[in-house]
């Protein structure tokens, strides 16, 4: 039976897992590069480190009211609420029989479906599966054209209902592109639709963070790097892609790399890179950076799309925003 690991921000103790009080005093901040941040974040708004304790999170989703995360090495799939009570979901979650420790096998990104269940990555089964109500895993993509995937990374639904997913070697843990596990030439942003699943971009080094604009006419993808990079696709007609552009080459330095991403209403993208979370206009100028005093991986809009969670290396974080974040396609 799931049970629950971290205890609310007002019961805080000396625990391993324990949530946390604002963690302003901490180390996070935010940088306003531009006065147009004060329309999205408003000036004085804190960083909160609301659970802590974790091997490294990553994928966060909220659904039904709380946010599901991943952790990555700890291999652990686990859903938080508002107060920062923890649960764990899926033990296991990565898919290995035989997990070695410490690896990035564990599960990773997550989508909404329109069924309700919710589509995860699996990086060391190599696949996506969904996971039902009663948390039972059901197989739904794990090769193209008879060769397994390299390690499913991250997923976004698109406006026609397609799934788009990014496919790097992470998850081979034996040298990622050098792995003898690898089967597949190239290093994939994947489109399933109709039953059909296509590689629509196969010259990224390693594609990671992946969303659209809020009219779904700009697909943007980061290259891991380092020091990384996010590209702008032009979307047409059945998902074909034209006009590839540099939204932001991320400065070299500062611990992590171009990870995840998302996309607030009017258009902006924040997207976890070297030294913390940029806010990018859609004409590619940084607006402001949140700094942690860990490296962020990945984050999600929360509930009426007005709070930003941040999945660290350790740790949780959230914030408000003024602006609203553009919510999963099929979000409950």
């Amino acid at each position: 039976m799931p049970r629950p690991l971290l205890i609310a921000a007002a019961l805080v103790a000396p625990l391993a897992l324990h949530a946390a009080a604002p963690a302003q005093q901490g180390g996070a901040r935010i940088d306003r590069l531009d006065p147009a941040l004060d329309v999205l974040i408003a000036p004085g708004t804190a960083v909160e480190r609301v659970a802590t304790g974790f091997s490294f999170t990553e994928g966060p989703l909220w659904h039904e009211g709380r946010l599901w995360f991943s952790d990555v090495s700890g291999d652990v799939l686990r859903a938080m609420d508002a107060s920062g009570r923890v649960e764990e979901l899926i033990p296991n979650a990565g898919g290995l029989a035989n997990p070695p420790a410490g690896k990035s096998i564990g599960p990773n990104g997550l989508v909404s479906d329109r069924d309700g269940s919710v589509l995860m990555a699996q990086m060391g089964a190599r696949r996506i599966v969904r996971v039902g109500a009663d948390r039972r895993i059901t197989p739904v993509i794990a090769d193209y054209r008879g060769k397994r995937l390299n390690s499913p990374n991250d997923l976004v639904f698109a406006a026609d209902g397609a799934l788009w997913f990014t496919d790097p070697p992470f998850g081979l843990y034996n040298g990622m592109d050098r792995d003898p596990a690898k089967q597949l030439p190239y290093n994939a942003v994947f489109r399933f639709a109709g039953g059909t699943l296509t590689p629509v971009i196969t010259d990224l080094k390693l594609p990671n963070g992946i969303g659209f604009s809020p009219d779904g006419r700009t697909l943007y993808v980061t290259d891991y790097g380092p020091p990384g990079t996010i590209y702008a696709y032009k979307v047409g007609r059945d998902g074909a892609l034209s006009g590839r552009r540099v939204l932001i080459a991320f400065p070299a330095g500062g611990a992590g790399g171009a990870d995840g991403l998302k996309v607030d209403r009017r258009g902006n993208v924040w997207a976890t890179g070297p030294g913390g979370i940029r806010v990018i206009s859609p004409a590619g100028k940084v607006l402001g950076q949140i700094v942690l005093p860990e490296v962020a991986a990945n984050l999600a809009f929360a509930g009426d799309g007005h709070t930003l969670y941040i999945t660290g290396s350790t740790s949780v974080y959230r914030l408000k925003t003024t602006v609203a974040g553009v919510l999963p396609r099929y979000a409950r």
